[in-house]
């Protein structure tokens, strides 16, 4: 049988003791975010008539998100982070803010204090010998088109398993493997040279693929690489490219695929290609240019502080 609560005064009245609006201490911030997701959360309740055993099976569910610290896997497989980069934009689009390079998202893989390197890196140790060799290069410039020297290009990515450094089960990777910071030339160049990565599927036991599965989706990614760029008088760029020809380029459930980050891989096997990069055999090469964006009165209004890894 329906029952109707939640707009009468008692329940509204329950929702501002639960939220703690009339108490002198807290974080009013804080006391605003609670008050609208319990409202929105007993809302459902009410709307979909969600039972006892549901809401309990949820509460499980969080347990066991947490407990295998898949958070900032499933948010997101849930379009979350997407939703964060959509409003992102139109915030940028409303004060007529135009970005060359377009952002998206940051993944849950990052870890600060990556060796830094001019110029040119080296990001693989040569142990994963499934690596098909990889050359990527370009310029970062600035808001004004010019070509920027030191630039600071963080960029990572996974090996032929699908594993990135740091978070690798197999415990077959070294510290920083396919990590590197990389501070551009007098002429606004980077480089480095690496394997052509591969993408990754959520653990088939984990908490985020067992909702993915009840939603009737596939909890997997294209092969990609990750970048942030950082430059003085320039707001952050957090973005990644995908690797053009992977079947899943354009069915990402992690929603972070836009178009221009898809640049062509082009396979070469000439001599004078090879000596250029001093690399034996054929490779696949990757060109890609960066552009920023101002920061906007003086200030990075997408700089994003998030809890991260580092080692």
């Amino acid at each position: 049988m329906t029952a109707r609560i939640f707009e009468t005064t008692e329940v509204q009245e329950f929702l501002q003791t639960i939220a703690g609006i009339h108490n002198d201490g807290g974080n009013p911030r804080t006391k605003q975010i609670v008050h609208r997701i319990a409202s929105d959360l007993f809302k459902t309740i009410e709307d979909l008539e969600i039972t006892p055993d549901e809401y309990w099976a949820g509460v499980a569910y969080l347990n066991f998100l947490g407990a295998r610290g898949e958070a900032g896997l499933l948010s997101p497989g849930l379009g979350i982070d997407r939703f964060l980069d959509m409003r992102m934009d139109a915030q940028d689009a409303s004060a007529g803010v135009e970005n060359g390079t377009p952002r998206t998202i940051e993944g849950p893989l990052y870890v600060a204090g990556a060796p830094v390197v001019h110029g040119h890196a080296k990001l693989d140790d040569g142990t994963d010998t499934d690596g098909h060799p990889l050359i990527m290069h370009g310029t970062v410039h600035g808001a004004d088109g010019q070509p920027l020297p030191g630039v600071q290009v963080e960029v990572w990515h996974a090996n032929t398993k699908g594993f990135y450094s740091h978070f690798d089960p197999t415990g077959e990777q070294q510290p920083f493997n396919m990590r590197r910071t990389i501070v551009t030339d007098a002429q606004g160049h980077y480089s480095f040279e690496s394997i052509v990565p591969r993408g990754y599927g959520c653990p088939p036991d984990g908490a985020t693929q067992a909702l993915l599965n009840q939603l009737g989706r596939h909890g997997n990614r294209p092969a990609h690489i990750h970048f942030f760029v950082t430059a003085e008088g320039h707001r952050k760029l957090t973005t990644q490219i995908n690797i053009d020809g992977d079947p899943l380029v354009y069915d990402d459930f992690a929603y972070a695929t836009r178009e221009g980050l898809v640049p062509a891989l082009v396979e070469r096997s000439d001599a004078q290609s090879q000596q250029a990069w001093g690399i034996k055999g054929p490779f696949a090469e990757i060109t890609f240019d960066f552009h920023l964006s101002a920061l906007i009165d003086g200030v990075d209004n997408q700089l994003v502080e998030r809890p991260r890894a580092s080692a």
